[in-house]
Formats: structure tokens, sequence, C-alpha cells
């Protein structure tokens, strides 16, 4: 999509997954919010499509490892880190971006012109997170997957700071049973149709 639109790419949840590797890395306990915003704050993260930097050290290689997913989503419910994280993501966007993430539309650009809300079932997210592995050569425990993304949907839906949710003006799309391409065409030609 944003390249069919010709503005760059951000997928913000790549800055918290930056976080809790660079947490644990680092031995910060990902239960110490001040020590995690005192993290979140003193890093440049950088994103260029699935690629993340922090501090200008790329973290892409491994960043979905599941060795950090039960900090992730307590990382990711500090309210300083959201405001960090937030502060760095607003700052891309001043040209113009595509920015994907859990709460873009309702917290980060609540008056973005154009805002879309995708749902799949569990089922089908596993299929393409398993897919995004094998395509990077890393090997998939399916179940092990289905428990991280079922978790840390429950746990994203509920929690009190910028939780999962569509704004109350998003496009929402059911993306189960269409492709891909057929989503990049809807989403540019609603996109291009109020422009």
């Amino acid at each position: 999509m944003a390249e069919k639109l010709g503005l760059p790419f951000i997928d913000s949840g790549l800055m918290y997954r930056a976080v809790t590797r660079l947490a644990g890395q680092r031995g910060v306990d990902p239960r110490d919010g001040d020590a995690v915003t005192r993290l979140a704050e003193g890093t440049k993260m950088r994103i260029d499509g699935e690629r993340v930097w922090a501090d200008g050290v790329e973290l892409t290689e491994g960043i979905y490892d599941t060795d950090y997913a039960d900090a992730l989503p307590v990382i990711s419910a500090i309210p300083g880190v959201r405001k960090a994280l937030v502060d760095q993501q607003r700052e891309m966007a001043h040209s113009g971006v595509v920015m994907a993430g859990r709460d873009i539309g309702t917290v980060v650009f609540p008056d973005a012109d154009h805002k879309f809300f995708l749902v799949a079932s569990l089922d089908e997210k596993v299929r393409r997170r398993a897919a995004q592995y094998e395509k990077r050569g890393e090997r998939v425990d399916e179940e092990a997957m289905r428990k991280e993304v079922e978790m840390r949907d429950r746990v994203d839906s509920e929690r009190p700071i910028a939780p999962l949710k569509p704004a109350p003006d998003a496009t929402i799309i059911d993306t189960d049973h269409i492709d891909l391409d057929e989503v990049v065409d809807r989403i540019v030609q609603k996109v291009r149709a109020r422009a």
C-alpha cells in the first residue's frame, strides 16, 4: 500500500519489539516500568519497512523470536514506554506515512485522514505469522505461536492504556478470505477516492 501511494511504511510494533529485545539483552526487568521507560526514552528508533534499528544498530534478525513473547505485552503496556515511542512515531510521519500498529488510529494519529482496521481469525493470523517465519528460514512452532498471538491480542485488547480497538471512524476490513493484493487495492481505492 505504501509503495502504491508513494509513502514510507512504518510498522510501529517493531519499536515495541525492539525495546523488549533491548531490555532482555541488557538485563532490564520488563516489570520495572521506570527502567524500561528510561530505555525507551533514551533509544532512537528507525524503521524502514520490515527492518528496525535502535541507536543505529539493526535488530531485525530475530525480532519476532518467541524468547521475548512473555515480556512484549508487559513492556507494551507501560505508559512511559508508549509515550516515548508514540512521540517518535509522530516525528516519523511529518511528511506523510503509512503506519501499522495497534493504536495508530485511536492514539497516535486520532486525526489521520485515513484509518483502516484489519481483522482476521486466530487461525489466519497464525497461518500468516508461520509463513513469515518460514520465508525468513526460521523454524515454526505453530502451537507456541498460536498461544503467543492469542495472549497478545487478549492482553492488548484489555489493557487500560491504548487498547487494541478500531477507531470509531475507521474502515474495518475482514481479511480472512481475501488475499493481500485485494486488501491493498480496497484501501488504495478508498484513499484515492477521498483525495
